[in-house]
């Protein structure tokens, strides 16, 4: 398998083998359910289906009932399709799936919802520096955008401008981040760096290839 569901605890650091602080971001990952294999006969496609974390039945929804019983297991809030995966290592209906999947030294792919920031300016969302000084009476002037289109041709502001607006709560990938850690006792993943999102977040993690 190569890849899971999971859980973002926070940030820590701990030291390696030469002494040198690593920042982390500890991460729950798993236990996930396989609840479905999809073949290119069947599906068109191939790839496995993980489920992760326990919702209560009243809050499922009966056609889910339904597709969870079938690899039986109970309700789960999240699901997930990979579809990069060792062909070898081809899973089961209601296989349970956990943080032994990876390894120490190896390197994976997060992908998560950064943190959204609401209506923010071009100052915050784009990195603009303003005018600078206040000079020349231009009071209201230090977190402007500035000019935004041409004037009589083409009348218009062109697509893709860099201006304000909402900022954040989008899907983002991080890319080939170091497993420091793996305490499988508790199904922790201790991975290098920062993945998006603020605590809680769900993350899917693919192995780096």
């Amino acid at each position: 398998m190569s890849g899971l569901i999971g859980k973002k605890i926070g940030m820590t650091s701990i030291f390696d083998a030469s002494g040198k602080q690593q920042p982390c971001t500890v991460i729950e990952a798993g236990p996930c359910v396989v609840t479905q294999v999809l073949t290119p006969e069947r599906d068109g496609y191939s790839a496995i289906q993980l489920s992760f974390e326990e919702m209560k039945e009243k809050s499922c929804t009966k056609p889910m009932k339904g597709h969870f019983a079938k690899s039986s297991t109970t309700p789960k809030r999240y699901v997930f399709e990979f579809t990069r995966f060792e062909e070898g290592h081809r899973k089961t209906f209601g296989e349970i799936v956990n943080c032994t999947v990876f390894t120490e030294g190896e390197y994976v792919d997060v992908v998560g919802t950064s943190k959204g920031k609401g209506f923010q300016g071009v100052v915050k969302r784009h990195g603009f520096a303003g005018v600078g000084d206040k000079t020349h009476g231009q009071h209201d002037r230090l977190r402007a955008p500035g000019s935004v289109g041409a004037s009589s041709y083409p009348s218009r502001v062109f697509k893709g401008l860099r201006m304000a607006g909402r900022t954040g709560g989008k899907k983002v990938k991080v890319q080939n981040l170091e497993i420091l850690k793996i305490i499988e006792e508790k199904n922790l993943v201790l991975v290098k760096g920062s993945v998006p999102g603020p605590k809680g977040t769900i993350l899917k993690l693919e192995r780096w290839s």
